[in-house]
């Protein structure tokens, strides 16, 4: 760990020293060469690496506007719209932690599926991926697994025994159900934050909320069969001792819905409602609300940003949350968010970004679809030994800019399932004990393999088909 600390600051003078470029675009490589080993290595807290342009890019000028200018310029992207949307999405998750609407809405999924294994399987896979459309991937695990754990605890008890391949799979749809459902909108993972910003900044096209699902969803309909399938092998090992699990026990349990609960839900659905309906939603109201035509009027992404923050805002004088719920965010998220932005500002102010592009004329030359399944390989087999936020980060600056291999790029961050590290729910159903390495690594290659023929083929085709 102590040589990874030394060797992001030594890897930037060797390069701001030596590389044959302009001396802003030799800081902006050093600079991201620097956060790529702190963020790969994770030498210091991420949200620290995700600090380094406010030092760095005003001090060698990167953005070629004086130290002032440069300062300013950097800091503007940790007030993204982009970073609000974030902290309206995570305080609405909150609200629905809070109140325990995450486990009604889960168990209820579950019960309407039926209690046999095979549905019970199918039922944790859909409902951890619906409820991480709308969290983020790592509180639908923590909330998730504790459940699925208590399901194959009451059968295990049942039985007798320890249930392994029926405990294996079951929590295992946890962590993949939630890396899937974490692809499906914009506030399901920061990847996704980073990926719309990035393609918004660099290629011009506008993400909106439904764009981003129109381009996104389709994969993880396509893709949670397969999960399914990999994972229903698992049950036969315990095919003898599983019949019934009592999911309808545990929903009763519940009892009936709070007004906590409805508050939570109103504010969730309100703010769904807005975002996927935003576009048609303005231009019907903006004409009879001239006074507010200007906000009406606004980008995507920052109506996406009023949407979650006036939403998340009701929570409070509703009761649904209190002042307690700031110290409960993950604000560090927030930081990477603002980190990758400012990192991939400084590689294109600083004109980096055309060196780079010109090094990768032969990759750009070659038939599209290489180029995605390239990208998508390159994505999932990286994040399988680093952090989908390092991930994305390094690779949307590097590879051609063209939509179908950045969303390759993109997507592919979330869909490592081989490895405990490569991703924060893999990390957490892992830790619960219940699962083995070897079931997981078994289980989880052949799905990185398939994710990845699977995404180079869809970026080719879908994400291609809708390219501007």
């Amino acid at each position: 760990m102590t040589f990874a600390r030394a060797a992001g600051p030594v890897l930037f003078v060797l390069i701001y020293a030596l590389a044959p470029l302009d001396p802003r675009a030799a800081a902006a490589a050093g600079g991201a060469a620097w956060m790529a080993v702190w963020w790969v290595t994770e030498a210091v807290p991420m949200a620290v690496t995700a600090l380094l342009p406010l030092a760095l890019w005003p001090l060698f000028d990167v953005h070629g506007r004086g130290f002032g200018g440069s300062l300013v310029k950097t800091a503007g992207v940790f007030l993204d719209a982009y970073l609000f949307l974030f902290l309206g999405g995570m305080l609405l998750g909150a609200g629905m932690e809070a109140t325990g609407l995450h486990r009604r809405i889960a168990l209820g999924v579950l019960a309407g599926v039926g209690g046999t294994p095979h549905r019970v399987l199918f039922g944790v896979l859909l409902a951890t991926a619906l409820v991480s459309m709308w969290i983020s991937n790592t509180a639908t695990a923590v909330m998730m697994a504790p459940i699925a754990g208590a399901l194959v605890g009451r059968l295990e008890d049942a039985a007798g025994r320890r249930l392994w391949g029926f405990g294996t799979a079951v929590m295992l749809a946890v962590c993949y159900g939630a890396n899937l459902g974490g692809i499906g909108t914009k506030i399901g993972s920061g990847t996704n934050s980073i990926f719309a910003g990035f393609v918004e900044d660099r290629l011009g096209i506008a993400v909106s909320f439904p764009t981003y699902m129109l381009w996104c969803l389709p994969f993880v309909v396509l893709l949670l069969p397969i999960v399914f399938l990999a994972l229903a092998r698992l049950l036969a090992e315990d095919r003898a001792w599983v019949r019934e699990v009592p999911v309808a026990e545990e929903l009763a349990r519940l009892g009936p819905m709070t007004s906590l609960e409805r508050r939570a839900a109103a504010a969730f659905a309100f703010a769904a409602v807005l975002w996927v309906f935003g576009d048609p939603l303005r231009r019907l109201v903006a004409p009879h609300v001239p006074a507010f035509w200007d906000g009406f009027s606004m980008s995507g992404k920052h109506w996406e940003a009023w949407v979650a923050m006036t939403c998340a805002a009701t929570l409070f004088p509703a009761r649904v949350l209190g002042p307690g719920a700031f110290r409960t965010l993950h604000w560090a998220s927030l930081a990477l968010l603002g980190g990758s932005f400012a990192m991939a500002g400084g590689i294109e102010g600083s004109g980096l970004s055309g060196v780079i592009a010109s090094g990768l004329i032969g990759v750009a030359s070659m038939p599209l679809v290489a180029q995605t399944l390239l990208a998508a390989g390159a994505s999932v087999l990286l994040s399988a030994v680093a952090s989908n936020t390092a991930t994305v980060n390094v690779l949307l600056t590097v590879l051609p800019r063209s939509l179908p291999v950045l969303a390759a790029s993109g997507i592919g961050a979330s869909c490592d399932f081989a490895l405990p590290a490569g991703t924060p729910p893999n990390a957490i159903v892992f830790g619960s004990g219940r699962v083995r390495l070897p079931d997981m690594v078994r289980t989880g290659v052949g799905l990185d393999v398939a994710a990845a023929l699977l995404l180079g083929v869809y970026a080719a085709t879908w994400i291609a088909w809708w390219a501007p």
